[in-house]
């Protein structure tokens, strides 16, 4: 899949970057309180969660003022300005309802959008959000993270990455880290955080009339699974799903298991990119893994440069949930062992 990057101008006059990738009826997604299209698109672990999401709809993904590839809104952030960025994004797809999606910061968002607006969402997936921002973590907490974000970022951000991806390989929570700090100034980046401690949309999500999903982890470290609960209470008819793991960010840990819940949920069958299934080049970057060769090496047999092996090498081990090489010459063998002749493709 590529992703392809639009512009749009918000009620406000913010020029807002936005990006879809697949086909078929739209996925509107409001990130975490950062993000960067691009990076994000870069990251392995974090492009396979939404190939996964974008199999058989058109995933609708952008980047708050501000951050990523979005220009500064010369405003402080706000529930409001939040509200008015959903509002310029659902403009641009078309007069039907439409599936909304939140994560973290972007769940409290989503359901309020989707209280404001019940005639333009078709179905609400709610992941490691909650209603009552002051209760993800305590007062003392909040001033902790705030102030190191502000005065420290380079520190906040590997602090906040190993809270919000302690399932990660270290790799990519250092990978994450970077793309934290590029995503945004000290500044921006606390004056978001913020906002997500301050957002409580108690007073609205008894209004939201979609069909709702609310899909937690049981041991997230950035938002406790009883907030999931109070959304789940709070919202009519709302379905609640808590799956095991303790990362906070929807691409750590058991990724297959995310995407096949929320896929389920807004009618898609099974992914065509699980866990297993590798495309022709990717299954020859796995034999020449088996055979021990290196990056460079790769790149020479294949023709191709020695960063673009690297990142068919991280996709597949992403793809098939392992943490290193050996794991992919263990697999590629064992499975040609077991295969016989033409059996592969």
């Amino acid at each position: 899949m590529q992703q392809r990057i639009g512009w749009l101008t918000t009620g406000d006059g913010a020029r807002m970057a936005f990006a879809t990738v697949g086909d078929g009826r739209p996925l509107l997604y409001v990130s975490g309180w950062l993000s960067h299209l691009e990076r994000g698109w870069e990251l392995p672990e974090e492009r396979a969660f939404y190939e996964g999401l974008a199999d058989g709809c058109t995933l609708v993904r952008y980047d708050r003022p501000g951050t990523g590839l979005s220009a500064p809104s010369g405003r402080p952030p706000s529930l409001q300005q939040e509200l008015a960025q959903l509002d310029a994004l659902a403009a641009t797809l078309g007069p039907q309802p439409f599936d909304l999606m939140g994560a973290s910061m972007g769940a409290p968002v989503a359901a309020a959008w989707a209280a404001a607006h019940p005639e333009s969402v078709r179905r609400l997936v709610l992941y490691g959000g909650w209603v009552t921002g002051a209760a993800i973590a305590t007062p003392e907490v909040r001033d902790s993270v705030l102030g190191l974000v502000e005065s420290h970022w380079g520190l906040g951000s590997d602090v906040l990455t190993d809270i919000f991806a302690p399932d990660a390989p270290a790799g990519s929570r250092a990978a994450f880290a970077r793309y934290q700090r590029a995503s945004s100034t000290a500044s921006t980046a606390r004056s978001l955080l913020e906002l997500s401690y301050a957002l409580d949309i108690g007073d609205v999500i008894g209004r939201v009339q979609a069909p709702t999903l609310v899909v937690h982890r049981e041991h997230d470290r950035a938002a406790p699974v009883a907030q999931a609960v109070a959304l789940a209470d709070g919202i009519p008819g709302a379905q609640l799903v808590v799956l095991p793991g303790r990362s906070h960010l929807p691409w750590a840990g058991d990724t297959h298991a995310l995407v096949a819940t929320i896929r389920r949920f807004i009618g898609l069958r099974a992914s065509r990119t699980a866990a297993g299934r590798l495309t022709a080049r990717q299954d020859e970057v796995a034999a020449l893994v088996s055979a021990g060769r290196t990056n460079r090496e790769i790149a020479a047999s294949l023709g191709i440069d020695e960063r673009s092996a690297e990142g068919h090498v991280e996709r597949i081990r992403v793809r098939l949930g392992f943490r290193s090489r050996a794991q992919i010459a263990a697999w590629y063998a064992a499975r040609h062992e077991q295969a016989g002749p033409g059996e592969l493709r």
